[in-house]
């Protein structure tokens, strides 16, 4: 199966607040799924809906190729959640939370033993195995939410702002969890607000808003399908720029700089912007065609960029 995650017009209503908009998503199997949105755009209600966690409105999922909301305990047993809030117990260990955990899978002590003093191992814990949770740090709480969602070995992680919290050594050992993670055959779903985290370790981004699933691929597909069927062009010049209108068929423009512009048409019109501007007084020092960071398809796509 080339796909272990699929959406149909999955869909969440809260009263008169759509959460979640009719998104299809396809997530192809040992890969990194980058959720991208901000705060509120209805990240963590998909990842529960995907773990059966919480009902859909409308539509439907599934997880290696289980019908999520017919048997939503079989998609538990293969998967994975770290939550973006601390699900913990403070008055137990480290060890004992995940002990307590285990149990839930069924597993046998003797095997439950094993299995946690590796994880709290590998998240860096193992000094603190038996430490009460409630003297835990935020980043460490993160840390041991994450081992607690390996517990039982899973094809699917879900990670839902896995780094919140986390300093950035900590930040940077996740995403290297992360990266270990797939090499080991695991599909990794995880959301974030941080443009740069997932823009690191993600095969295939979502970006989503407002509930709405605005776009998926690979940060190349995505950067392509932005700028198809208009030219992104650069300009710099020599002197402040000033002014408030600029024709040569630009669609848009927008000052990069004081001394930059980033200039949206249908055609390749650079030498007309260069005629244009030194007409105006500009001595043009480069232009050429501008290839969008992610970061600008992002505030593009979400909050309009503010062009012009």
């Amino acid at each position: 199966m080339l796909n272990i995650i699929e959406t149909d017009n999955l869909t969440k209503v809260y009263g008169s607040t759509v959460a979640v908009d009719h998104i299809n998503l396809r997530v192809k199997r040992g890969t990194v799924f980058g959720f991208l949105g901000p705060n509120g755009a209805g990240k963590t209600t998909t990842i529960l809906m995907l773990l059966g966690l919480v009902q859909p409105t409308e539509g439907n999922a599934q997880v290696a190729g289980i019908n999520v909301q017919e048997k939503p305990v079989e998609v538990k047993r293969i998967s994975g959640f770290m939550p973006a809030e601390a699900g913990l117990y403070p008055n137990l260990s480290a060890m004992d939370n995940l002990l307590y955990f285990a149990k839930f899978y069924r597993m046998p002590r003797k095997d439950a033993e094993k299995r946690s003093k590796e994880l709290l191992e590998l998240v860096g814990l193992k000094d603190v195995a038996d430490k009460k949770v409630g003297e835990f740090s935020t980043g460490m709480k993160q840390r041991l939410l994450f081992a607690q969602a390996l517990l039982n070995d899973p094809e699917v992680l879900f990670l839902d702002e896995p780094t919140m919290g986390l300093d950035p050594k900590g930040a940077v050992e996740m995403r290297s969890l992360i990266r270990q993670l797939k090499k080991d055959g695991k599909t990794i779903f995880f959301s974030s607000h941080i443009l740069p985290e997932v823009e690191e370790v993600s095969d295939e981004i979502g970006i989503i808003s407002e509930g709405r699933l605005l776009v998926t691929g690979s940060q190349d597909e995505i950067k392509r399908r932005f700028t198809e069927g208009r030219y992104l062009i650069t300009v710099e010049t020599r002197e402040l720029l000033e002014i408030n209108e600029l024709g040569s068929d630009a669609l848009e423009w927008r000052k990069t700089g004081p001394k930059k512009l980033l200039v949206y048409a249908e055609n390749d019109i650079r030498e007309n912007l260069i005629e244009e501007l030194n007409s105006k007084g500009y001595n043009v020092v480069d232009i050429h065609l501008h290839e969008p960071s992610l970061e600008e398809v992002f505030m593009e796509l979400v909050y309009g960029g503010g062009r012009g």
